[in-house]
């Protein structure tokens, strides 16, 4: 089996919450690190030790405790919002990898509570601690292929969004750009302004798009026909 179709593989077996605590960007990064040899197979806490069952019979391997370097197993959370206490910086909704917290700047906050995997991640960048990891009930707390398949489609169309909204916002900029350039300017502001038009050319060039690491083949492709789709027509 080659390195891509065991990471696949083993990408089918993690949760899929994308909370890095096994020390990577996300699962697919993880699973990618298992399959090539770089890191052990029992660092995922959400997993816990069901997980690192699988992983074992799926690698050949006997079965290990929870690294404890990467935390501890516990019944899945969900993230809850005092609203009264949110001030609406959106720091919270910028940090979840699966869109689960909806709001807007200066307006209060909420989880949907069915979509939130329990990563955590939104907890450091609230500025006000107004964020509460509350464990479900035992009823609940079981976290399913199905749930696991969900969270990677959500992760997965996050990121497509993301890089579509990053092309979009540098079309609008060069735009206002080129704009400038046609109206009559100093030659050294010229100057300035077509500096920048290549610098930000050199880092579209340069720089993928956020989070195409912890993304599957086929989202890729769709980032990638994103960056090399064809300019709309300007409008006269």
């Amino acid at each position: 089996m080659s390195g891509s179709a065991l990471a696949q593989e083993i990408d089918a077996l993690l949760p899929q919450t994308q909370c890095t605590k096994c020390g990577y960007s996300g699962c697919l990064p993880y699973a990618r690190a298992i399959a090539a040899g770089t890191a052990d197979f029992n660092q995922c806490p959400p997993g816990g030790a069901a997980g690192i069952a699988k992983l074992a019979a799926l690698l050949g391997r006997e079965a290990k405790a929870l690294n404890p370097a990467n935390g501890s197993e516990r019944l899945r959370a969900r993230a809850q919002i005092d609203e009264a206490r949110c001030i609406g910086c959106t720091l919270c909704i910028q940090a979840c990898p699966v869109d689960a917290i909806i709001g807007a700047a200066k307006l209060m906050h909420t989880v949907i509570a069915g979509l939130c995997t329990g990563c955590e991640l939104c907890l450091p960048p609230c500025p006000v601690d107004c964020i509460a990891m509350l464990p479900l009930p035992q009823a609940e707390a079981a976290w399913t292929q199905d749930l696991a398949d969900a969270a990677r489609a959500r992760f997965e169309f996050r990121s497509l969004r993301l890089a579509r909204e990053q092309e979009e916002r540098a079309e609008r900029l060069a735009r206002k750009a080129e704009e400038k350039l046609a109206q009559p300017l100093p030659d050294a502001k010229k100057a300035v302004i077509l500096a920048a038009l290549e610098r930000a050319k050199a880092r579209k060039a340069a720089v993928a798009p956020r989070n195409t690491d912890g993304l599957s083949a086929q989202a890729q492709a769709q980032i990638a026909a994103i960056d090399t789709r064809p300019r709309a027509a300007k409008k006269p």
